[in-house]
């Protein structure tokens, strides 16, 4: 793995990038969980866009230098939930889509940016923090634990089913997970899904644009 050049204006645009984008994913998840009755999130701070409160150091520095890391898990209570199994879905997809609808409203200012101020520093810094968002996104969004995209899995699941799929999984997930960060099949899988939702999103902006153009 080469070491990134820590001058490099891609580096300092990666920081309120990754602050932005870690900051909307913990706290969805908080605000969701919350929303459905859980008071551990407020107990314990998470209430709040205030990054101090959502990001792991050692986290962060990974995902700084290499794209790889990790905010400060919101921790839940399930057992407020009405509906436990929905409840831990919807709580869950929450970060990922948080991120979703993030980068949808970069695209937006990368397009306001573009007709209006034509600078530069600022359009790569969106730049920089729409793909961030987008991997964020589609990253969760894979089935391993401990990713949002495991519960969610795990909550569709019929229940014998998603209890051999939690036991397993759960022991080996960790190690799975390394396995696919430090393998190709992270490119493989994450490039095919972070081109298509950002062409989505894409696809939309710019069709919408065209009809005042």
């Amino acid at each position: 793995m080469s070491f990134p050049n820590l001058m490099s204006p891609d580096m300092i645009f990666r920081i309120p990038a990754l602050l932005l984008a870690l900051t909307i994913h913990e706290f969805a998840h908080a605000f969701v969980s919350h929303r459905l009755g859980d008071p551990t999130p407020k107990r314990q701070g998470r209430l709040t866009l205030n990054p101090l409160a959502h990001i792991d150091p050692i986290g962060l520095i990974m995902l700084w230098l290499f794209r790889f890391g990790w905010g400060r898990p919101v921790e839940i209570d399930p057992s407020y939930y009405r509906d436990r199994r929905k409840g831990t879905i919807l709580v869950s997809f929450a970060g990922p889509l948080s991120n979703m609808i993030t980068a949808f409203v970069i695209a937006w200012l990368q397009v306001l940016a573009f007709y209006t101020l034509r600078n530069s520093f600022l359009s790569q810094l969106l730049a920089t923090a729409f793909s961030f968002n987008i991997f964020l996104a589609v990253f969760n969004l894979i089935p391993i634990p401990p990713l949002d995209g495991s519960k969610i899995l795990a909550g569709l699941l019929p229940g014998r089913l998603s209890y051999k799929y939690q036991v397993t999984f759960g022991q080996w997930g960790m190690f799975l997970l390394l396995v696919f960060i430090a393998t190709p099949l992270s490119s493989i899988i994450l490039l095919p899904l972070a081109n298509a939702l950002s062409s989505t999103i894409w696809f939309i902006v710019t069709n919408v644009v065209g009809l005042f153009i």
